[in-house]
């Protein structure tokens, strides 16, 4: 892979706090300005990535919503007041 140089302008004063700190890890500035880098690029691609997905799940719900695919509420409540009983019945055997 071709290498290139990057350059920009830093505080001196946190130029050398970070050459000292890399120093303290035995790693040089550049090698963690590196890794940063591709830190960086992978957290944003990975960050796309999962913005993408979640449109497409946040579209697919809307149009099932659309469609008239939905639960009823009280169908909801019925669903959870089955689960909070079983748990109950689950949970006063175990205390026994």
């Amino acid at each position: 892979m071709a290498e290139t140089t990057f350059t920009f302008q830093v505080d001196e004063g946190l130029k050398d706090a970070f050459a000292e700190a890399a120093k303290g890890s035995d790693r040089t500035g550049a090698e963690l300005l590196r890794d940063f880098m591709r830190d960086y690029v992978r957290d944003q691609v990975e960050a796309a990535a999962y913005d993408r997905w979640f449109r497409r799940e946040v579209e697919a719900a809307i149009a099932e919503a659309d469609a008239g695919n939905v639960i009823s509420s009280d169908d909801v409540e019925a669903d959870a007041d089955i689960w909070r009983a079983e748990m109950q019945r689950r949970l006063s055997g175990a205390a026994s």
